[in-house]
């Protein structure tokens, strides 16, 4: 509908080069323009152009003076789809969705066909996850619009969200038969195809699914996908055979992915852990340099067995110095015989390479290397501290850094040994020390300021993190602009620790803000992956999105601002108590 105060030709003109500056970010020439038309007495009420100078100012960061404008051109004309769609993006700008809505539904009131409102509309609607609304916003975009391709995908998005999978599939299978591959690597028509295998699947018509990879496999470029969802989808439906060959290729592809052993032993039927050890013998000598069939091994055999894998396990480690050796062992401390066998072999191993220079006494040829006592001596401390002896694994570990008082890990060990018995200041000075010795280290100096925070040493643990932060600003400023929510909830537990409150509560409402940002982040990417076709990491990433705030560090920082409102609401602060606060930091 044309606006009801219709500006003549100069005028009209003079406004279309208002839009265009808009949309060529000519913010200080679209004032100009506007400017030149409410300077007519005429037109000096012009809603349209209010509204649109009223835009232009928002864009500048003058928001009172922009909301002033808007809101008297809608005043001037009511009926004006441009004031109430300009108003809507104002809303928009300041995050107040649900107002916006209403002023996008107002607008197409006004214009009922006008297809950049419906799309702002649909944006919002997706946003705050108002489907069935999403659904008839993509359904009137589809019928003004039905050659375009966004309009198509929308459109069966919004059935595929709201689990009416059929229509989705109805819906992509007729776009499927519009296109055309004018190609050999047409990447867009194979994430289409992966999209509507997706959608197969989420259905629970598993051998459609199949089917539709059948057809179509020539055509989707992204193998790897396709054979790991043949082998998923074909152990689902028992057929065990096609699933084996599926993950015998996947394996022959990539050796060190745990998850394609666990399903070929899935897909084998095997139950005994004889038979599971055989297999993975199997790759073992097939694969030699592989670790991850070596690793697995383990967890299938008992006993005398057990002690000869374990020890060629241990063996190569040490002989390798593979500093997470024990981290990569540690799920076999549940069973205590397994436990015992490795402590009586790592202990041989120290008398042995102590006399010898060898794994064991009856060992001969060339000696190991050096190093293999100390990751022996390494090893034997972080086993000790997982076991609670925190006597015998200081006695270790200080025995490693004796042997060689340069190296990092040691300290660090060192450092977690005191950590899990409780001494934190003890703790952060042997994590300082390492430090020291490589200031370079990002890792080395993220984990000394955590242990500092643990300590409650906030000032020393933002000192060292400056290190890495950008200069001219404050760490602390600069670790809140990265979203750095280790630092943060860390931070708030000290302050907590402290008695500081009001320190505490500032810090958990800076990651809630964080998620609030992740979330609003999340409203660009709902065009984006439509144009480039991202269409399944597009379902993921809103499904991860719903579930956002389950994520630990918001868990901590809630639970750790509950905390201090409780704490406040029983005992509230008087004035002296604040005063002492910020006197000691207590």
């Amino acid at each position: 509908m044309p606006s009801c105060n219709p500006l003549p030709p100069k005028e009209n003109s003079l406004f279309k080069r208002i839009l265009k500056c808009y949309e060529h970010k000519q913010y200080k020439n679209g004032l100009k323009f506007a400017k030149q038309i409410l300077t007519n007495p005429k037109y000096a009420e012009h809603g349209e152009t209010l509204a649109m100078k009223g835009l232009t100012l928002n864009c500048l960061g003058r928001k009172e003076e922009a909301y002033e404008y808007v809101r008297r051109g809608l005043r001037n004309d009511l009926k004006s789809h441009v004031c109430w769609h300009v108003y809507g993006l104002l809303q928009r700008s300041d995050k107040k969705y649900d107002e916006a809505i209403k002023c996008y539904r107002n607008a197409l009131k006004w214009e009922h066909d006008n297809i950049q409102i419906m799309r702002d509309l649909s944006l919002l609607q997706i946003q705050m996850r108002d489907l069935e609304g999403y659904r008839e916003t993509r359904y009137q975009l589809f019928m003004l619009r039905p050659t375009q391709r966004a309009s198509w995908i929308g459109f069966a998005m919004a059935y595929h969200l709201l689990h009416d999978f059929d229509m989705a599939c109805n819906i992509l299978e007729a776009f499927r038969k519009t296109q055309q591959v004018t190609n050999s690597y047409d990447f867009e028509h194979s994430e289409l195809l992966l999209y509507q295998s997706m959608v197969i699947q989420d259905s629970g018509d598993l051998e459609e699914a199949v089917k539709h990879l059948d057809r179509f496999k020539e055509q989707i470029h992204d193998k790897l996908t396709v054979e790991e969802t043949y082998g998923a989808l074909k152990l689902k439906l028992g057929q065990y055979n096609e699933a084996m060959k599926h993950y015998e290729s996947l394996i022959e592809r990539n050796q060190e992915n745990t998850l394609y052993y666990n399903k070929l032993v899935e897909a084998k039927q095997l139950t005994n852990n004889d038979d599971i050890f055989q297999l993975l013998t199997h790759y073992i000598s097939k694969y030699p340099k592989a670790t991850v069939p070596k690793r697995l091994s383990l967890n299938y055999v008992s006993g005398d067995q057990f002690r000869t894998e374990i020890d060629k396990y241990l063996r190569h480690g040490f002989h390798k110095g593979v500093p997470p050796l024990f981290v990569n062992l540690r799920s076999l401390y549940s069973n205590t015989e397994k436990c015992k066998i490795i402590q009586d072999l790592v202990e041989s191993y120290v008398e042995a390479l102590s006399k010898t220079g060898h794994f064991s006494l009856q060992d001969e040829g060339e000696v190991e290397p050096a190093s293999a006592l100390l990751w022996v001596y390494h090893y034997l401390a972080q086993h000790y501290d997982h076991l609670g002896d925190t006597m015998k694994a200081l006695n270790y570990i200080n025995a490693a850094i004796d042997h060689t008082p340069t190296l990092i890990e040691l300290f660090v060990t060192k450092g977690r040994i005191y950590k899990h018995a409780g001494d934190v200041l003890e703790a952060y000075k042997w994590l300082d020390e390492a430090q020291s010795l490589d200031t370079a280290d990002r890792y080395i100096n993220s984990k000394c300021a955590k242990y500092m925070l643990r300590a409650n040493l906030i000032k020393e643990a933002e000192e060292t993190c400056s290190k890495f932060t950008r200069e001219g600003v404050s760490a602390m400023e600069n670790l809140n602009e990265m979203q750095c929510m280790w630092f943060q909830t860390e931070c708030a537990l000290a302050y907590q620790r402290l008695g500081r409150w009001g320190d505490t509560l500032k810090k958990c409402h800076e990651v809630d803000r964080h998620f609030s940002e992740i979330i609003e982040d999340q409203f660009d990417f709902h065009t984006y992956c439509m144009r480039k076709m991202t269409l399944r990491s597009y379902v993921r990433l809103l499904r991860l999105e719903d579930v956002l705030r389950s994520h630990p560090f918001y868990y901590t920082a809630a639970r750790c601002a509950i905390q201090v409102y409780l704490r406040l609401h029983d005992r509230p602060c008087t004035l002296d108590s604040e005063q002492q606060q910020q006197n000691t930091g207590k």
